[in-house]
């Protein structure tokens, strides 16, 4: 379930966008949680000075000309962010790929963790074998991922690794890793992982200098938007 806070803005952007009175219940399904729920948060909300008007039954509604106060974004919402202003490059319009560009660099700015996330121009349209929202989870809490690996020879290693980057292509993920079983840094398409397991075991620590010495040794090499 959405944190309360988080809840109190979807609550507001959803009144602010809508034009007849929203039911509580309308509301608490796109929200997915309890009509009571929602009753709550608009008592809240209203006890706060919010100008929500409206009562059960009837249905809610925002006064016009309120203003939302500044946003911030959680790690999830960053992340989509950044992702989306890379894939800009798909509309093959140099002018927008520049803007997204600058506003990704201030999105570095305030998010610094996006910057563990490198996307070539084009998007990925297949399902991961893997749960990429848990392998995100868990380069940023840098713990360990235990997998079973296929080359292209089909032939099946058993790997310890640490996740490092992921780099989103047009027909695949691939993960930068530091391998415990080569001693190196390795890449590895999310399409060849026959099986992953998230372990306890962690990182912590290490993760930065690893992902340095792979921006200054292979990230042009490995990512390059020109050639697609």
């Amino acid at each position: 379930m959405a944190s309360k806070t988080t809840r109190f803005f979807e609550i507001i952007q959803l009144l602010r966008d809508a034009k007849k009175p929203l039911l509580a219940r309308h509301l608490a399904a796109t929200l997915e949680v309890s009509v009571r729920t929602v009753y709550r948060d608009i008592a809240s909300l209203q006890a706060m000075q919010t100008p929500i008007l409206g009562e059960p039954g009837i249905g809610y509604v925002m006064r016009k000309g309120y203003d939302l106060p500044p946003i911030n974004l959680d790690v999830d919402e960053a992340e989509a962010i950044a992702v989306g202003l890379s894939l800009v490059a798909r509309t093959g319009d140099p002018g927008l790929w520049r803007a997204a560009g600058r506003a990704s660099r201030k999105l570095h700015e305030a998010a610094p963790g996006t910057r563990k996330l490198v996307i070539s121009s084009w998007g990925v349209e297949t399902e991961p074998p893997i749960d990429l929202s848990g392998l995100r989870a868990a380069i940023r809490s840098e713990t360990k991922l235990e997998i079973f690996y296929r080359d292209a020879e089909e032939r099946e290693t058993h790997r310890i690794i640490w996740p490092l980057v992921l780099i989103y292509y047009v027909d695949n993920v691939m993960i930068v890793a530091w391998c415990e079983l080569r001693q190196s840094l390795r890449h590895f398409r999310v399409d060849r992982i026959a099986h992953g397991d998230f372990l306890s075991a962690d990182f912590k620590g290490e993760g930065d200098a690893l992902i340095a010495q792979w921006e200054n040794t292979q990230k042009n090499e490995t990512v390059s938007t020109k050639d697609f």
